[in-house]
Protein backbone atom coordinates (compact mmCIF):
# COMPACT_ATOMS: atom_id res chain seq x y z
CA UNK A 1 0.00 0.00 0.00
CA UNK A 2 1.39 3.37 -0.99
CA UNK A 3 0.71 6.72 0.62
CA UNK A 4 0.18 9.79 -1.50
CA UNK A 5 0.58 13.21 0.10
CA UNK A 6 -1.12 16.02 -1.74
CA UNK A 7 -0.51 19.69 -1.20
CA UNK A 8 -3.79 20.05 0.65
CA UNK A 9 -3.08 17.19 3.08
CA UNK A 10 0.31 18.20 4.43
CA UNK A 11 3.16 20.57 3.73
CA UNK A 12 5.77 17.97 4.67
CA UNK A 13 6.44 15.77 1.62
CA UNK A 14 9.21 13.45 0.55
CA UNK A 15 11.50 14.93 -2.07
CA UNK A 16 11.12 12.01 -4.49
CA UNK A 17 7.34 12.25 -4.27
CA UNK A 18 7.04 15.96 -5.04
CA UNK A 19 5.07 16.83 -8.13
CA UNK A 20 7.17 19.40 -9.95
CA UNK A 21 4.13 20.62 -11.86
CA UNK A 22 2.27 21.40 -8.64
CA UNK A 23 1.51 25.17 -8.56
CA UNK A 24 2.15 25.35 -4.80
CA UNK A 25 5.54 23.67 -5.23
CA UNK A 26 6.49 26.07 -8.00
CA UNK A 27 5.35 29.05 -5.95
CA UNK A 28 7.29 27.95 -2.86
CA UNK A 29 10.41 27.23 -4.95
CA UNK A 30 10.41 30.70 -6.52
CA UNK A 31 9.68 32.41 -3.21
CA UNK A 32 12.49 34.54 -1.80
CA UNK A 33 13.99 33.59 1.60
CA UNK A 34 12.71 36.80 3.19
CA UNK A 35 9.12 36.13 2.17
CA UNK A 36 9.43 32.50 3.26
CA UNK A 37 10.67 33.65 6.67
CA UNK A 38 7.73 36.05 6.96
CA UNK A 39 5.34 33.20 6.23
CA UNK A 40 7.01 31.07 8.91
CA UNK A 41 6.71 33.89 11.44
CA UNK A 42 3.02 34.28 10.59
CA UNK A 43 2.50 30.56 11.20
CA UNK A 44 4.32 30.80 14.55
CA UNK A 45 2.27 33.82 15.64
CA UNK A 46 -0.90 31.98 14.66
CA UNK A 47 0.22 29.07 16.83
CA UNK A 48 0.88 31.39 19.79
CA UNK A 49 -2.57 32.95 19.39
CA UNK A 50 -4.20 29.52 19.42
CA UNK A 51 -2.31 28.58 22.61
CA UNK A 52 -3.18 31.80 24.43
CA UNK A 53 -6.86 31.42 23.48
CA UNK A 54 -6.96 27.77 24.49
CA UNK A 55 -9.34 27.01 27.43
CA UNK A 56 -6.91 24.40 28.76
CA UNK A 57 -4.10 26.96 28.89
CA UNK A 58 -6.31 29.50 30.64
CA UNK A 59 -7.42 26.93 33.24
CA UNK A 60 -3.82 25.92 33.95
CA UNK A 61 -2.76 29.55 34.21
CA UNK A 62 -5.64 30.28 36.58
CA UNK A 63 -4.60 27.33 38.74
CA UNK A 64 -1.00 28.56 38.93
CA UNK A 65 -2.09 31.99 40.12
CA UNK A 66 -4.55 30.66 42.68
CA UNK A 67 -1.95 28.24 43.99
CA UNK A 68 0.57 31.03 44.53
CA UNK A 69 -1.98 33.31 46.19
CA UNK A 70 -2.64 30.72 48.90
CA UNK A 71 0.99 30.13 49.93
CA UNK A 72 1.12 32.44 52.92
CA UNK A 73 4.09 34.77 53.28
CA UNK A 74 5.71 33.82 49.98
CA UNK A 75 6.03 36.65 47.42
CA UNK A 76 3.03 35.42 45.49
CA UNK A 77 3.07 38.11 42.83
CA UNK A 78 6.69 37.57 41.82
CA UNK A 79 6.52 33.80 41.91
CA UNK A 80 3.26 33.77 39.95
CA UNK A 81 4.71 36.01 37.26
CA UNK A 82 7.82 33.85 37.00
CA UNK A 83 5.82 30.65 36.65
CA UNK A 84 3.48 32.30 34.16
CA UNK A 85 6.48 33.34 32.05
CA UNK A 86 7.95 29.84 32.22
CA UNK A 87 4.59 28.33 31.32
CA UNK A 88 4.09 30.60 28.33
CA UNK A 89 7.63 30.11 27.03
CA UNK A 90 7.45 26.34 27.47
CA UNK A 91 4.07 26.17 25.72
CA UNK A 92 4.96 28.28 22.69
CA UNK A 93 7.08 26.93 19.87
CA UNK A 94 8.22 30.43 18.88
CA UNK A 95 10.90 30.64 21.53
CA UNK A 96 13.52 28.43 19.90
CA UNK A 97 17.05 28.59 21.23
CA UNK A 98 20.27 27.93 19.42
CA UNK A 99 20.85 24.74 21.36
CA UNK A 100 17.57 22.89 20.83
CA UNK A 101 13.93 23.27 19.88
CA UNK A 102 12.86 23.01 23.51
CA UNK A 103 12.88 25.49 26.35
CA UNK A 104 16.08 26.00 28.34
CA UNK A 105 15.50 25.38 32.03
CA UNK A 106 16.44 28.57 33.91
CA UNK A 107 19.44 28.28 36.21
CA UNK A 108 18.10 30.69 38.83
CA UNK A 109 14.80 29.20 39.95
CA UNK A 110 14.87 30.81 43.41
CA UNK A 111 13.22 34.05 42.17
CA UNK A 112 14.47 36.18 45.05
CA UNK A 113 13.09 33.82 47.68
CA UNK A 114 15.28 33.78 50.80
CA UNK A 115 14.86 30.98 53.32
CA UNK A 116 16.25 30.68 56.86
CA UNK A 117 18.28 27.68 55.65
CA UNK A 118 20.39 29.89 53.40
CA UNK A 119 23.59 31.38 54.76
CA UNK A 120 24.98 34.74 53.65
CA UNK A 121 25.81 34.61 49.96
CA UNK A 122 24.43 31.09 49.50
CA UNK A 123 21.98 32.16 46.82
CA UNK A 124 24.77 33.51 44.63
CA UNK A 125 26.86 30.40 45.29
CA UNK A 126 23.97 28.22 44.18
CA UNK A 127 23.55 30.20 40.96
CA UNK A 128 27.28 30.04 40.22
CA UNK A 129 27.49 26.29 40.86
CA UNK A 130 24.44 25.53 38.72
CA UNK A 131 25.90 27.73 35.96
CA UNK A 132 29.18 25.78 36.06
CA UNK A 133 27.23 22.52 35.63
CA UNK A 134 25.57 24.04 32.56
CA UNK A 135 28.92 25.25 31.19
CA UNK A 136 30.43 21.79 31.59
CA UNK A 137 27.45 20.41 29.69
CA UNK A 138 27.82 23.04 26.94
CA UNK A 139 31.52 22.20 26.55
CA UNK A 140 30.63 18.46 26.30
CA UNK A 141 32.60 17.59 29.42
CA UNK A 142 29.62 16.19 31.30
CA UNK A 143 29.56 12.62 32.61
CA UNK A 144 26.50 10.74 33.79
CA UNK A 145 27.99 9.35 37.03
CA UNK A 146 30.94 9.87 39.40
CA UNK A 147 31.64 13.38 38.13
CA UNK A 148 30.65 16.15 40.48
CA UNK A 149 31.20 19.85 41.09
CA UNK A 150 30.91 21.19 44.63
CA UNK A 151 31.08 24.57 46.35
CA UNK A 152 31.72 25.31 50.02
CA UNK A 153 29.07 27.74 51.31
CA UNK A 154 30.03 27.91 54.99
CA UNK A 155 33.54 27.51 56.40
CA UNK A 156 32.30 27.71 59.98
CA UNK A 157 29.83 24.83 59.60
CA UNK A 158 31.61 23.11 56.67
CA UNK A 159 28.52 22.93 54.48
CA UNK A 160 28.92 22.03 50.82
CA UNK A 161 26.57 22.24 47.82
CA UNK A 162 26.39 19.27 45.44
CA UNK A 163 23.97 18.03 42.82
CA UNK A 164 21.88 14.95 43.73
CA UNK A 165 22.57 11.67 42.01
CA UNK A 166 20.34 11.09 39.00
CA UNK A 167 20.21 14.60 37.52
CA UNK A 168 21.95 15.35 34.26
CA UNK A 169 24.15 18.42 34.10
CA UNK A 170 21.59 20.19 31.92
CA UNK A 171 18.93 19.80 34.64
CA UNK A 172 20.86 21.32 37.54
CA UNK A 173 19.36 24.51 38.93
CA UNK A 174 20.05 26.67 41.94
CA UNK A 175 17.03 25.21 43.73
CA UNK A 176 17.67 21.48 43.31
CA UNK A 177 21.22 21.57 44.70
CA UNK A 178 21.62 19.68 47.98
CA UNK A 179 23.50 21.10 50.97
CA UNK A 180 25.45 18.50 52.96
CA UNK A 181 28.05 18.47 55.71
CA UNK A 182 31.49 16.87 55.56
CA UNK A 183 30.07 13.47 56.47
CA UNK A 184 27.65 13.58 53.55
CA UNK A 185 24.58 14.08 55.73
CA UNK A 186 21.89 16.20 54.10
CA UNK A 187 21.33 19.63 55.66
CA UNK A 188 18.99 21.02 52.98
CA UNK A 189 17.41 18.61 50.50
CA UNK A 190 16.59 21.21 47.86
CA UNK A 191 13.67 20.84 45.49
CA UNK A 192 14.10 17.12 44.68
CA UNK A 193 13.81 13.82 46.53
CA UNK A 194 17.01 12.42 45.02
CA UNK A 195 19.86 11.20 47.22
CA UNK A 196 23.51 12.22 47.31
CA UNK A 197 26.26 9.93 46.03
CA UNK A 198 28.46 9.44 49.11
CA UNK A 199 31.23 7.66 47.18
CA UNK A 200 31.46 10.50 44.66
CA UNK A 201 31.45 13.07 47.45
CA UNK A 202 34.21 11.39 49.51
CA UNK A 203 37.21 12.91 47.65
CA UNK A 204 35.57 16.36 47.80
CA UNK A 205 35.12 16.03 51.56
CA UNK A 206 38.76 14.95 51.95
CA UNK A 207 39.98 17.99 50.01
CA UNK A 208 37.78 20.44 51.91
CA UNK A 209 38.90 18.99 55.24
CA UNK A 210 42.57 19.41 54.41
CA UNK A 211 42.53 22.64 52.40
CA UNK A 212 40.58 25.46 54.11
CA UNK A 213 41.60 27.79 51.25
CA UNK A 214 39.57 25.82 48.70
CA UNK A 215 36.04 27.00 47.95
CA UNK A 216 35.19 25.04 44.79
CA UNK A 217 36.13 21.63 43.35
CA UNK A 218 35.47 20.48 39.77
CA UNK A 219 35.99 16.82 38.82
CA UNK A 220 35.74 15.69 35.21
CA UNK A 221 36.94 12.62 33.34
CA UNK A 222 36.56 13.36 29.67
CA UNK A 223 38.27 11.34 26.96
CA UNK A 224 41.29 13.64 26.87
CA UNK A 225 41.75 13.95 30.65
CA UNK A 226 41.28 10.21 31.20
CA UNK A 227 43.76 9.43 28.43
CA UNK A 228 46.41 11.71 29.94
CA UNK A 229 45.74 10.40 33.46
CA UNK A 230 46.54 6.90 32.18
CA UNK A 231 49.96 8.00 30.86
CA UNK A 232 53.05 7.53 33.03
CA UNK A 233 54.41 10.88 31.89
CA UNK A 234 51.35 12.75 33.21
CA UNK A 235 50.62 16.27 31.90
CA UNK A 236 53.67 17.32 29.91
CA UNK A 237 54.72 21.00 29.78
CA UNK A 238 54.43 21.25 26.01
CA UNK A 239 51.93 24.10 25.80
CA UNK A 240 51.07 27.36 27.49
CA UNK A 241 47.88 25.79 28.84
CA UNK A 242 49.96 23.19 30.68
CA UNK A 243 52.29 25.82 32.14
CA UNK A 244 49.36 27.89 33.42
CA UNK A 245 48.35 25.00 35.70
CA UNK A 246 51.37 25.45 37.97
CA UNK A 247 52.17 22.58 40.34
CA UNK A 248 50.26 19.39 39.47
CA UNK A 249 49.63 16.59 41.99
CA UNK A 250 49.09 12.92 41.16
CA UNK A 251 47.30 10.14 43.02
CA UNK A 252 46.33 6.57 42.19
CA UNK A 253 42.59 6.79 42.84
CA UNK A 254 40.51 3.59 43.08
CA UNK A 255 37.06 5.20 43.07
CA UNK A 256 36.42 5.60 46.81
CA UNK A 257 38.11 6.83 50.01
CA UNK A 258 36.41 4.79 52.74
CA UNK A 259 39.68 3.67 54.28
CA UNK A 260 41.22 6.26 56.59
CA UNK A 261 44.75 5.37 55.50
CA UNK A 262 43.77 5.81 51.86
CA UNK A 263 42.27 9.21 52.71
CA UNK A 264 45.50 10.30 54.41
CA UNK A 265 47.55 9.24 51.37
CA UNK A 266 45.17 11.16 49.15
CA UNK A 267 45.59 14.35 51.19
CA UNK A 268 49.39 14.02 51.28
CA UNK A 269 49.53 13.55 47.54
CA UNK A 270 47.47 16.71 47.01
CA UNK A 271 49.74 18.92 49.09
CA UNK A 272 49.09 22.45 50.37
CA UNK A 273 49.42 24.46 47.14
CA UNK A 274 48.44 22.37 44.10
CA UNK A 275 45.35 23.50 42.19
CA UNK A 276 45.24 20.53 39.78
CA UNK A 277 45.11 16.89 40.88
CA UNK A 278 45.42 14.07 38.34
CA UNK A 279 43.62 10.86 39.39
CA UNK A 280 45.29 7.89 37.74
CA UNK A 281 43.01 6.44 35.06
CA UNK A 282 40.18 8.57 36.43
CA UNK A 283 40.47 12.08 34.96
CA UNK A 284 41.49 15.06 37.00
CA UNK A 285 40.28 17.52 39.65
CA UNK A 286 40.62 21.33 39.61
CA UNK A 287 40.55 23.40 42.79
CA UNK A 288 40.03 27.09 43.40
CA UNK A 289 39.42 29.59 46.14
CA UNK A 290 36.44 30.77 44.10
CA UNK A 291 34.19 29.19 41.52
CA UNK A 292 35.76 31.35 38.83
CA UNK A 293 39.29 30.18 39.70
CA UNK A 294 38.31 26.50 39.73
CA UNK A 295 36.71 26.82 36.29
CA UNK A 296 39.82 28.62 35.05
CA UNK A 297 42.02 25.66 36.00
CA UNK A 298 39.65 22.97 34.72
CA UNK A 299 39.34 24.75 31.37
CA UNK A 300 43.09 25.03 30.85
CA UNK A 301 43.66 21.48 32.12
CA UNK A 302 41.19 20.15 29.56
CA UNK A 303 42.89 22.16 26.81
CA UNK A 304 46.34 20.93 27.88
CA UNK A 305 45.17 17.31 27.80
CA UNK A 306 43.65 17.70 24.33
CA UNK A 307 46.86 19.30 23.02
CA UNK A 308 48.96 16.50 24.51
CA UNK A 309 46.78 13.73 23.07
CA UNK A 310 46.87 15.29 19.60
CA UNK A 311 50.63 15.91 19.82
CA UNK A 312 51.36 12.30 20.78
CA UNK A 313 49.11 11.04 17.99
CA UNK A 314 50.92 13.14 15.41
CA UNK A 315 54.50 12.80 16.70
CA UNK A 316 54.52 9.11 17.46
CA UNK A 317 55.93 9.25 20.99
CA UNK A 318 57.05 11.41 23.89
CA UNK A 319 60.65 11.38 22.70
CA UNK A 320 59.61 13.39 19.62
CA UNK A 321 58.02 16.21 21.63
CA UNK A 322 59.67 19.47 22.68
CA UNK A 323 59.25 19.58 26.46
CA UNK A 324 59.57 22.99 28.14
CA UNK A 325 61.28 23.74 31.43
CA UNK A 326 58.34 24.13 33.80
CA UNK A 327 60.34 25.56 36.71
CA UNK A 328 62.11 28.19 34.60
CA UNK A 329 58.93 29.35 32.85
CA UNK A 330 56.67 29.13 35.90
CA UNK A 331 57.09 32.83 36.94
CA UNK A 332 56.22 33.92 33.38
CA UNK A 333 53.06 31.82 33.09
CA UNK A 334 51.47 30.58 36.27
CA UNK A 335 52.79 33.48 38.35
CA UNK A 336 51.38 36.12 36.03
CA UNK A 337 48.01 34.38 35.73
CA UNK A 338 47.70 33.84 39.49
CA UNK A 339 48.28 37.56 40.07
CA UNK A 340 45.09 38.46 38.23
CA UNK A 341 44.45 41.17 35.69
CA UNK A 342 44.39 44.89 36.47
CA UNK A 343 42.30 46.87 33.99
CA UNK A 344 42.39 50.22 35.80
CA UNK A 345 43.35 51.62 39.17
CA UNK A 346 39.96 50.75 40.65
CA UNK A 347 39.18 47.59 38.62
CA UNK A 348 41.09 44.36 39.21
CA UNK A 349 40.02 40.92 38.06
CA UNK A 350 40.99 37.91 40.12
CA UNK A 351 41.94 34.62 38.53
CA UNK A 352 39.28 33.57 36.03
CA UNK A 353 36.77 36.33 36.87
CA UNK A 354 36.87 38.18 33.54
CA UNK A 355 36.49 34.98 31.50
CA UNK A 356 33.76 33.64 33.77
CA UNK A 357 31.72 36.83 33.49
CA UNK A 358 31.95 36.66 29.70
CA UNK A 359 30.61 33.10 29.83
CA UNK A 360 27.77 34.22 32.12
CA UNK A 361 26.85 36.94 29.62
CA UNK A 362 26.81 34.32 26.88
CA UNK A 363 24.48 32.08 28.90
CA UNK A 364 22.18 34.96 29.80
CA UNK A 365 21.97 35.90 26.12
CA UNK A 366 20.98 32.30 25.36
CA UNK A 367 18.14 32.47 27.89
CA UNK A 368 19.62 30.52 30.81
CA UNK A 369 18.86 33.28 33.37
CA UNK A 370 21.95 32.52 35.47
CA UNK A 371 21.25 35.09 38.20
CA UNK A 372 24.94 35.97 38.20
CA UNK A 373 25.88 39.25 39.90
CA UNK A 374 28.27 40.97 37.51
CA UNK A 375 31.15 42.79 39.20
CA UNK A 376 32.17 45.26 36.50
CA UNK A 377 30.23 46.65 33.54
CA UNK A 378 31.79 46.18 30.12
CA UNK A 379 30.07 49.08 28.36
CA UNK A 380 31.99 52.30 28.83
CA UNK A 381 29.83 55.25 29.76
CA UNK A 382 30.38 58.24 27.50
CA UNK A 383 31.46 61.44 29.19
CA UNK A 384 28.55 63.83 28.95
CA UNK A 385 29.62 67.23 27.66
CA UNK A 386 27.70 70.47 28.01
CA UNK A 387 25.65 71.46 25.03
CA UNK A 388 25.35 75.05 23.91
CA UNK A 389 21.59 74.75 24.17
CA UNK A 390 21.89 74.07 27.91
CA UNK A 391 23.65 77.41 28.49
CA UNK A 392 21.20 80.31 28.87
CA UNK A 393 21.44 82.92 26.12
CA UNK A 394 21.74 85.76 28.68
CA UNK A 395 24.80 84.33 30.43
CA UNK A 396 28.20 85.14 28.99
CA UNK A 397 31.58 84.14 30.28
CA UNK A 398 35.03 85.07 29.05
CA UNK A 399 37.26 81.97 28.97
CA UNK A 400 40.82 82.16 30.15
CA UNK A 401 43.58 82.96 27.67
CA UNK A 402 45.30 79.63 28.28
CA UNK A 403 43.58 76.28 28.08
CA UNK A 404 44.80 72.88 29.18
CA UNK A 405 48.49 72.12 28.65
CA UNK A 406 49.16 75.82 28.04
CA UNK A 407 47.71 75.82 24.52
CA UNK A 408 45.15 78.23 23.10
CA UNK A 409 42.08 76.63 21.56
CA UNK A 410 40.49 78.12 18.41
CA UNK A 411 37.04 78.05 20.02
CA UNK A 412 38.35 80.27 22.83
CA UNK A 413 39.61 82.81 20.31
CA UNK A 414 36.21 82.95 18.63
CA UNK A 415 34.45 83.46 21.96
CA UNK A 416 36.86 86.22 22.95
CA UNK A 417 36.33 87.95 19.63
CA UNK A 418 32.58 87.84 20.05
CA UNK A 419 32.89 89.20 23.59
CA UNK A 420 35.06 92.12 22.43
CA UNK A 421 32.58 92.93 19.67
CA UNK A 422 29.74 92.86 22.22
CA UNK A 423 31.60 95.19 24.56
CA UNK A 424 32.44 97.58 21.73
CA UNK A 425 28.80 97.75 20.67
CA UNK A 426 27.53 98.35 24.20
CA UNK A 427 30.04 101.19 24.72
CA UNK A 428 29.34 102.85 21.37
CA UNK A 429 28.02 106.49 21.59
CA UNK A 430 25.27 105.88 19.02
CA UNK A 431 21.68 106.52 19.95
CA UNK A 432 18.54 105.66 18.00
CA UNK A 433 15.40 107.74 17.84
CA UNK A 434 11.86 106.87 16.90
CA UNK A 435 10.90 108.82 13.73
CA UNK A 436 7.64 108.93 11.75
CA UNK A 437 8.21 109.05 8.00
CA UNK A 438 5.62 109.10 5.17
CA UNK A 439 4.86 105.87 3.37
CA UNK A 440 5.47 105.41 -0.34
CA UNK A 441 3.28 103.44 -2.68
CA UNK A 442 4.79 100.87 -5.11
CA UNK A 443 4.49 103.47 -7.90
CA UNK A 444 6.65 105.93 -5.92
CA UNK A 445 3.88 108.34 -4.91
CA UNK A 446 3.86 109.73 -1.38
CA UNK A 447 1.05 108.52 0.85
CA UNK A 448 -0.63 110.62 3.55
CA UNK A 449 -0.06 107.78 6.01
CA UNK A 450 3.15 107.54 8.03
CA UNK A 451 5.15 104.67 9.48
CA UNK A 452 7.45 104.54 12.48
CA UNK A 453 11.13 103.57 12.04
CA UNK A 454 14.29 103.82 14.13
CA UNK A 455 17.13 106.01 12.87
CA UNK A 456 20.49 107.11 14.19
CA UNK A 457 20.46 110.49 15.89
CA UNK A 458 22.92 111.99 13.36
CA UNK A 459 20.63 110.96 10.49
CA UNK A 460 17.67 112.94 11.90
CA UNK A 461 17.33 116.69 11.54
CA UNK A 462 15.57 117.22 14.86
CA UNK A 463 17.36 114.61 16.95
CA UNK A 464 17.33 115.31 20.66
CA UNK A 465 19.36 112.30 21.91
CA UNK A 466 22.74 112.91 23.48
CA UNK A 467 25.32 110.18 22.80
CA UNK A 468 27.39 109.32 25.87
CA UNK A 469 30.35 106.93 25.90
CA UNK A 470 30.68 104.69 28.97
CA UNK A 471 34.27 104.99 30.18
CA UNK A 472 33.90 103.99 33.84
CA UNK A 473 31.77 101.05 35.09
CA UNK A 474 30.66 103.22 38.05
CA UNK A 475 30.08 106.34 36.00
CA UNK A 476 26.34 106.51 36.77
CA UNK A 477 26.52 105.20 40.33
CA UNK A 478 25.52 107.79 42.94
CA UNK A 479 27.87 108.40 45.82
CA UNK A 480 27.52 106.43 49.08
CA UNK A 481 25.68 103.58 47.32
CA UNK A 482 25.72 100.03 48.71
CA UNK A 483 28.07 97.91 46.50
CA UNK A 484 25.69 94.93 46.72
CA UNK A 485 22.85 96.97 45.26
CA UNK A 486 25.19 98.16 42.51
CA UNK A 487 26.06 94.58 41.52
CA UNK A 488 22.43 93.48 41.47
CA UNK A 489 21.38 96.43 39.30
CA UNK A 490 24.40 95.94 37.03
CA UNK A 491 23.46 92.30 36.47
CA UNK A 492 19.94 93.32 35.50
CA UNK A 493 21.34 95.96 33.15
CA UNK A 494 23.69 93.38 31.55
CA UNK A 495 20.79 91.04 30.90
CA UNK A 496 18.75 93.83 29.29
CA UNK A 497 21.71 94.94 27.19
CA UNK A 498 22.33 91.36 26.02
CA UNK A 499 18.74 91.02 24.92
CA UNK A 500 19.01 94.37 23.19
CA UNK A 501 22.15 93.23 21.40
CA UNK A 502 20.45 90.08 20.16
CA UNK A 503 17.50 92.10 18.87
CA UNK A 504 19.83 94.51 17.10
CA UNK A 505 21.80 91.71 15.43
CA UNK A 506 18.79 89.68 14.29
CA UNK A 507 16.17 92.32 13.41
CA UNK A 508 16.08 95.09 10.81
CA UNK A 509 15.92 98.82 11.55
CA UNK A 510 12.15 98.69 11.87
CA UNK A 511 12.43 96.00 14.61
CA UNK A 512 15.29 97.56 16.59
CA UNK A 513 15.09 99.37 19.88
CA UNK A 514 16.65 102.62 20.97
CA UNK A 515 19.84 102.55 23.02
CA UNK A 516 19.80 105.27 25.64
CA UNK A 517 22.19 106.00 28.48
CA UNK A 518 21.23 103.89 31.51
CA UNK A 519 21.44 105.18 35.01
CA UNK A 520 21.71 103.05 38.16
CA UNK A 521 20.25 105.78 40.36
Amino acid sequence: MTLSLSSTDSKERYFDRVDESDPEYLRSRSMSPEIRQDFNMMEQKKRVTEILQSPVFKDELEGQIQDQMTKGNSPAGLLALRQIADLIMASCSVFVTVLSLGMVTPVNDLYGLETPYFTKGEKQSRCKLASVYRLVDLFSWAHLTSSYITVRVSKEQDHVLITPQGLSFSEVTAGNLVKVNMLGDVVNQGSTYLEVDRFGFSPHAAIYSMRPDIGCIIHIHTSATTAVSSMKCGILPISQEALVLGDIAYFSYQGFLDDQDEKVKFQKALGPTAKVLVLTNHGLVALGETTEEAFHYIYHAQQACEIQVNALRCSGGVENLVVLDRERLKPLTHGVVAAGVTVADDIKWKVGEAEFESLMRMMDNLGYRTGYAYHHPIVREKIRTKNDVEIPATVYTVPSEESHLGQRKPINLVVQKQQRERTRWLNSPNSYLKVNVPEHSPSGECSPRTKTIWMKSEETSNGTGTPIKIEDPNQFVPLNTNPTDVLEKRNRVSINCSELYDAFQLGGPEHQLVLKPLSLS
